[in-house]
């Protein structure tokens, strides 16, 4: 069976060929060596035992023979390794196709959405004509200087509202250490009930989602390329239609300057008019003027926001962005197979998906290449992948580097074949715009967006160029999240979900079990994404407050 069979049918099985061309097959659970495994008319012997998700190989290979998985080269024999022998980093190293140019045009089928064309979301509508999924206020500096202001302006804003986030560990704390003393001094044993409830909440603003505080480590003392970098990422935080306004917080003197912002927040949206207030300490002078003005005009531009309601959208105004993150040796096979279903459902209603991680599409290029609606893009995509990766190896790195411990440790020994599996997420659909960080999305279909791999950094970049919701699969399990966009996590494994189910949100296990199919899966995630979208259900990492941003300093991360 190959993954084309799981895409419409459903089937328990023990081992999978993913592609007709394939050398070598991934167990679905733990095999032992001297285990039969019948394929193409043959039974092979292992000759090793096969941890679920490892590959084993299908042929005898010598030393320097190609390794085949998903139709393309993926690594190459360190050593000559036997049919039936499970592929380990000892064995096998990285190895890709090289790539020149356009080949072909690669055609798509496209999904049968016919049952999703009057469905619609219930979103946000700006007065640029985009769509949110949430009505947020967001606080950030220009300057990590300033981080410690917004720390003071946050704390202030959350306990009047009584919306802590960690409310409930400190209320743990107190009681553990009241039990701990106790238990010292009276000598009985400590209780494990020790949670309490949170104090209420107050919520003067039931239209808006929150107020988020952002911080980071930039904004002066590097290139004055990288302050550019860092307001455009930003402008791309206040032009997003899940943003109804911003407090900017400044030092002064940094090189990540106020009307740097302007001037990207106007290339994003011309006609930019949601209020934004800015406060520069230089100018104002006291550390508590400062504060006490950013705090008060904060609350008046949540009680503007509060004024804006939900309407019904059509989905053609979802702008979805892909990421992977702690991905094992089922996300290729599960998990992302599946985002790649309802990427192309998505593109197929008129919407826009954002496929990112650059390092992660090492040895597909020419797929990607092929299919770029024009030559440019195809040109473009090259050219991005190149100076990345040149970028890498003069940092004494590359994109061979990229897989994790604990990516290898669960089957994904190559970045090929990490690379492979983790492009499964972008679907089959024509590429209609290739762009670079930190540029805004401005076309329906398929964009891939020039990011590194590290989780945080790309979503944070996917927000940026405005994805209005991310779908992230996961293997071994990551609390990722967004401040202004609310991410979906996906689990390529039933165990995972299960011990992880404070932020998993759909298990995509049930296509490995063989108790459903690709396509069958991608119905009931798409119901999802609809009701996430539409506010009517909160994603774990809404739940969980996880507002992770990290700006991407380029030539640092993979």
């Amino acid at each position: 069976m190959t993954i084309k069979d799981i895409l419409h049918k459903k089937e328990q099985i023990s081992y999978l060929k993913i592609h007709s061309n394939d050398n070598v097959m991934v167990a679905l659970r733990n095999l032992n060596i001297g285990d039969r495994v019948h394929i193409d008319g043959e039974d092979i012997i292992l000759s090793t035992n096969v941890k679920a998700k490892h590959k084993f190989s299908l042929v005898n290979l010598d030393k320097g023979d190609d390794v085949f998985m998903y139709g393309i080269k993926v690594g190459k024999a360190k050593y000559a390794i036997s049919k039936g022998e499970v592929l380990t980093t000892e064995n096998v190293i990285h190895q890709t196709t090289d790539v020149k140019g356009k080949t072909s045009t690669i055609g798509w089928s496209v999904p049968n959405v016919e049952g999703w064309k009057e469905t619609t979301l219930n979103g946000i509508a700006r007065s640029d004509n985009s769509v949110g999924t949430a009505n947020y206020w967001i606080v950030f500096p220009l300057v990590f200087c300033e981080n410690r202001n917004i720390e003071l302006i946050k704390d202030a804003i959350m306990e009047a509202l009584g919306q802590n986030s960690n409310q409930k560990y400190r209320s743990f704390a107190r009681k553990a250490l009241r039990v701990f003393i106790d238990s010292q001094q009276n000598n009985i044993e400590t209780s494990e009930e020790l949670f309490v409830p949170s104090e209420e909440e107050i919520n003067p603003f039931p239209n808006v989602d929150g107020v988020q505080f952002i911080t980071h480590q930039m904004g002066c003392g590097g290139t004055r390329q990288d302050a550019e970098t860092l307001c455009g990422l930003l402008a791309g935080y206040v032009t997003h239609p899940n943003v109804a306004g911003v407090t900017v917080l400044s030092l002064g003197c940094q090189n990540a300057q106020f009307s740097i912002l302007e001037r990207e927040i106007k290339k994003r949206s011309p006609n930019f008019n949601k209020p934004i207030y800015y406060f520069d300490q230089q100018t104002l002078g006291t550390e508590e003027k400062l504060i006490q003005q950013a705090i008060k005009s904060t609350l008046a531009g949540m009680a503007e926001a509060n004024k804006i309601t939900r309407n019904a959208s059509p989905l053609n105004n979802l702008v979805v962005g892909l990421e992977c993150g702690g991905s094992d040796g089922f996300s290729g096979i599960s998990a992302n197979p599946l985002v790649g279903y309802v990427s192309d459902m998505i593109v197929a209603l008129g919407g826009t998906v954002i496929l990112s991680e650059f390092p992660e599409l090492c040895g597909v290029e020419q797929e990607l290449v092929n299919r770029c609606v024009s030559e440019d893009l195809s040109v473009k995509f090259l050219d991005l992948m190149e100076r990345y990766e040149k970028t890498a190896i003069d940092a004494g790195s590359g994109f061979d580097m990229n897989p994790s411990p604990g990516n290898i440790k669960d089957g994904l020994i190559t970045d090929a074949m990490k690379s492979a599996g983790a492009a499964k997420k972008g679907g089959t659909s024509p590429i209609t715009d290739i762009l670079d960080y930190p540029e805004k999305v401005t076309k329906k279909g398929l964009n891939l967006l020039c990011t590194p791999g590290n989780d945080v950094e790309s979503t944070t970049a996917l927000a940026g160029s405005g994805a209005n919701l991310i779908l992230f699969t996961t293997g071994l399990g990551t609390p990722t999240g967004n401040p202004i966009v609310p991410v979906i996590k996906i689990s390529s494994n039933s165990e995972i979900a299960v011990k992880m189910s404070d932020i998993i949100d759909f298990d995509a296990g049930t296509i490995i079990r063989g108790e459903e199919s690709i396509e069958e899966a991608a119905q009931r995630l798409l119901k999802l994404i609809i009701e996430v979208a539409s506010n009517e259900k909160k994603c774990k990492a809404v739940i969980n407050r996880q507002q992770d941003f990290i700006p991407w300093k380029r030539g640092i991360s993979l």
